[in-house]
């Protein structure tokens, strides 16, 4: 019986033996999975367009979610319910694609160290949110979340709103130019304190 290896088994230890031809070939694998996975959500109205009642962030709302990045918020709290019962009796009707069309990234995430905050809007007052950020504790004693109270003393950038919603509006979110016009004026005044709660308060609302 001859011992040369067949073709097939060629191939194989090759593929085994050889890490640039191992690497090159998952990534084409994992590249055409993708694609299949990802490319029919383009084409999907569930996931393409936004559910009734959802509208562009104003801008307030816009340089707080920005500060709510900056500071790393979405470390700890994710904003995606999960179509499970425990998720949805604690927290609300699920995340649903449509809400999130004008966010860019959007902040869906499983990490939570503290409560799920995709419906918290509405659900406290702006006062409670403030004493919250300044400490915590007050209003959750067995919370381990810092402080933010230096937000309050700090003024909300208005320098820079316009060219973020215009960045915004070439990937889809309908501003107006007289919507970006009037933004520096809606910061004007207000601290990064006040942005941030107004990011809060609008989160989740549409399916309320």
């Amino acid at each position: 019986m001859s011992n040369t290896p067949s073709k097939a088994g060629f191939s194989h230890e090759k593929i085994e033996t050889s890490n640039f031809l191992m690497i090159a070939l998952i990534l084409l694998v994992v590249a055409i999975g993708g694609l299949v996975e990802i490319v029919p959500l383009f084409f999907q109205k569930s996931t393409t367009e936004a559910v009734r009642g959802i509208q562009p962030y104003e801008p307030l709302q816009l340089a707080g979610r920005d500060i709510y990045l900056r500071e790393g918020c979405y470390n700890c709290h994710s904003q995606m319910i999960r179509p499970l019962r425990a998720e949805t009796l604690r927290y609300g009707h699920y995340s649903v694609a449509g809400e999130f069309v004008y966010d860019h990234p959007f902040q869906w995430g499983s990490k939570r160290t503290g409560p799920d905050l995709h419906r918290v809007g509405g659900k406290y007052s702006d006062e409670w949110h403030r004493i919250h950020l300044i400490n915590p504790r007050d209003v959750v004693p067995e919370s381990n979340m810092p402080a933010y109270a230096w937000l309050d003393q700090s003024p909300a950038d208005a320098s820079t709103i316009e060219a973020r919603m215009r960045a915004l509006r070439t990937v889809g979110v309908p501003y107006t130019d007289a919507q970006i016009a009037r933004s520096p004026e809606a910061l004007k005044d207000k601290t990064e304190m006040d942005a941030l709660v107004a990011y809060l308060q609008g989160l989740g609302l549409a399916f309320k």
